[in-house]
């Protein structure tokens, strides 16, 4: 049976000036998969995801996400995703209901209230709807982005550093959260991360990005079993990369 393609990217490139941030990427994730996308800071992986969520064009290729152009169809691209930046852009002194019922509507629902309530639900969060975001940790602002990015029920969720900066119980807390929404609720979850303890905890599929460059995809599963039984996931990224371990 084949399996239905959500993100698919050919001969993407993006060049700032004279640099080159992307340089060929041909990517492909199934829907319902967690693709972890691996690589050194400066690699590309934000890039990526900005281009696969209209923030920025590519300079040249193509791309498509839940079949829908990103260049000529990005109204409906934006209409089927979701995207959590790595610094959660919230209204500091409005409450977790307010911030949300403003972006809800931004997102077009018409009267949020009831999915408001849904979401916050799902995500354990609705004990706080009325207090200030002001007060909240970064993993709590974290949740309330998590909210703001699936109140519109998009199919594909992009992540971007999800867990950079968060203390050990806000990392366990957003991993179940990311669990929850690919196995309850089916979505594909894309995400961006140079940790390799999160890969091993959640993806299903993996690609790691150098110079701008896919130099691998394959499942989290097949990779493992590809190399030396010894061989930890950060023994196996540093023999694909080719690069000496720090």
């Amino acid at each position: 049976m084949t399996k239905e393609i959500a993100i698919a990217a050919k001969n993407i490139t993006k060049n700032y000036g004279e640099k080159s941030a992307l340089n060929g990427l041909n990517l492909s994730v199934n829907r319902g998969e967690i693709y972890g996308l691996l690589g050194h800071n400066g690699a590309g992986k934000t890039t990526t995801v900005s281009i696969f969520t209209t923030l920025i064009q590519p300079t040249s290729g193509e791309a498509t996400i839940n079949g829908h152009d990103i260049a000529k169809e990005a109204s409906q691209v934006r209409n089927s995703i979701g995207y959590l930046p790595e610094n959660v852009q919230l209204y500091e002194y409005l409450s977790v209901f307010e911030n949300l019922e403003y972006l809800g509507k931004l997102s077009g629902l018409k009267n949020p209230r009831n999915r408001i309530l849904e979401v916050l639900d799902l995500l354990e969060f609705k004990s706080h709807l009325h207090e200030k975001v002001s007060t909240f940790s970064k993993g709590m602002k974290q949740r309330v982005g998590v909210a703001q990015a699936i109140l519109h029920s998009p199919e594909v969720l992009f992540l971007d550093e999800p867990t950079s900066g968060l203390d050990p119980e806000g990392v366990i807390q957003l991993r179940e959260i990311i669990s929850l929404l690919n196995k309850e609720l089916g979505m594909t979850i894309f995400m961006n991360t140079h940790l390799l303890s999160e890969v091993t905890k959640l993806c299903t599929q993996i690609g790691i990005l150098k110079n701008g460059k896919l130099i691998y995809e394959n499942s989290l599963s097949s990779t493992i079993d590809s190399f030396d039984e010894t061989d930890s996931l950060e023994d196996i990224y540093f023999k694909i990369d080719g690069a000496s371990k720090p």
